[in-house]
């Protein structure tokens, strides 16, 4: 295997299951620890990972979607299934940035709907479907992300009003407080809940509790969560005194 691809199944290992023990990263690639150790000095000096004792640790930061998309699909869909239950004939979507919405676009097909989004990969998923009426919203692109942000991007959706918006996030504090990684995608978010009528956070239990730098808003902005595991007590009380209705798939 070459190394550019070992590295790339070393970051994807770490981004979605956490630390992991050279032992453990050696048995999955099918390599010596030796090799592994290597894999981890280099990818550290480019800024990717962080050496630990016996192992090592992602770097938070901003993942390609082409990344992000290949973990957990199984949960994302599962969220994905529940979440498109809850949207009526007739009505308006705001799809966010994100692998989770792209995969509740793909349970939207068929359906007579209005879906308003900033994420190019679920216009490309839904571009085809007549059924749906497609807005794309403006703005500049992120290509590694496939989405749409800046000013314009907001003054769109200050123009525009939503039955629901599907909100996603790299994580929530144990205090509800919905969290981004992506600075530049936090103005986008707030806008895109300014806009709507109601507001589901789609979250795995990968996400609880999560990390990210940037504050989204808090439990009091959210209408649902939707995910696929209990989350931590902390989150779980500050989401019950907002009102906030989880539902679990």
């Amino acid at each position: 295997m070459l190394a550019e691809r070992r590295h790339q199944l070393i970051l994807r290992s770490l981004r979605s299951g956490g630390p992991a023990a050279v032992t453990d990263l050696s048995e999955q690639l099918g390599v010596s620890p030796a090799t592994i150790r290597r894999d981890l000095v280099k990818l550290e000096e480019d800024g990717l990972l962080t050496r630990v004792h016996g192992g090592a640790v992602a770097e938070e930061g901003d993942q390609p979607f082409a990344e992000v998309a290949e973990m957990r699909v199984p949960e994302k869909d599962a969220i994905a299934e529940r979440a498109a239950a809850m949207i009526e004939d007739g009505q308006s979507v705001l799809l966010d940035i994100g692998t989770t919405a792209y995969r509740l676009a793909r349970q939207l097909h068929g359906r007579r709907i209005t879906v308003i989004t900033s994420n190019l990969v679920v216009y490309e998923e839904l571009v085809d479907d007549e059924g749906i009426e497609l807005v794309l919203l403006g703005g500049m692109v992120r290509r590694e992300y496939r989405s749409l942000v800046g000013f314009l991007t907001e003054d769109n959706l200050r123009q525009l009003r939503a039955d629901w918006l599907f909100l996603g996030t790299s994580g929530v504090r144990p205090g509800g407080q919905v969290m981004d990684t992506t600075v530049v995608e936090v103005p986008v978010k707030r806008a895109m809940i300014a806009a709507a009528d109601k507001v589901v956070l789609l979250a795995d239990r990968a996400k609880f509790p999560g990390t990210g730098m940037a504050k989204v808003c808090g439990p009091e902005d959210l209408d649902v969560v939707v995910t696929n595991g209990p989350a931590d007590a902390g989150t779980s009380s500050a989401l019950e005194e907002a009102g906030v209705r989880v539902v679990q798939t």
